[in-house]
This record gives C-alpha cells, sequence and structure tokens, in this order.
C-alpha cells in the first residue's frame, strides 16, 4: 500500500472576510475532490482571511501513480485561479512491509 499527501498553502489576495476565504475554499475542495476522488481538507491557517492550509491524501498500490496523482493535483489546485500557491509539501509513504508483517501473524479470525 502506498499512501501520498500534500499539503499546499494558500494565498488569497480577494478575500476581506472569512466568508469569501470559506466560499474560495469551498470551490477549490468540492472541484478537487470531484476530480480526483481525493480527500481533501482545510487543516490550517482558519482564522486568516487571505491565507489558507489544505491538505490531501492518496492511496494506491503504485509509487509512481501516486506520485502522478499528487503531481496533477497541485497543478490542477494551482490553474484553478482562486487562489496562488505560496508553498506546497508532498510526501510518500510504503507500507508493504508492515501489511506484510500483519498478514503472517493473523490467525483464521484475525486475532494476533
Amino acid at each position: 500500500m502506498v499512501v501520498g499527501a500534500g499539503l499546499v498553502d494558500l494565498w488569497i489576495p480577494e478575500c476581506r472576510s472569512l466568508k469569501e476565504k470559506r466560499s474560495v475554499l469551498t470551490k477549490i475542495l468540492k472541484r478537487t475532490q470531484n476530480a480526483f476522488n481525493v480527500s481533501i481538507a482545510e487543516v490550517g491557517d482558519n482564522d486568516s482571511w487571505k491565507k489558507a492550509k489544505i491538505g490531501f491524501c492518496v492511496v494506491g498500490n503504485d509509487r509512481r501513480y501516486i506520485n502522478a496523482k499528487l503531481d496533477h493535483i497541485l497543478n490542477y489546485i494551482e490553474e484553478m485561479g482562486f487562489a496562488q500557491v505560496i508553498g506546497s509539501n508532498l510526501e510518500i509513504t510504503s507500507y508493504s512491509e508492515w501489511l506484510n508483517m500483519q498478514s503472517e501473524g493473523a490467525d483464521k479470525y484475525g486475532d494476533f
């Protein structure tokens, strides 16, 4: 199992209130979620009018596929034009060895 996670820092210069910020973020989050079937949410800078931090996560079984998917999501958010991407952090983690250890120790009913 391969898990890809991303954090994106956004700058929304047109916002004058938290209500406007939420409106912009809702557009970004819903469109990205619908386009990529990804888990995505606002995860930081909740009280700032012009800054936002969103996080997203993708799970799959191929590291190259997950890497490409993370890049596509980041580019998609940037190309929407609702906000400027001022920073990003992408991380990919593999859990294949951990899953193998768990399945070897399980008995008929899943007890360890």
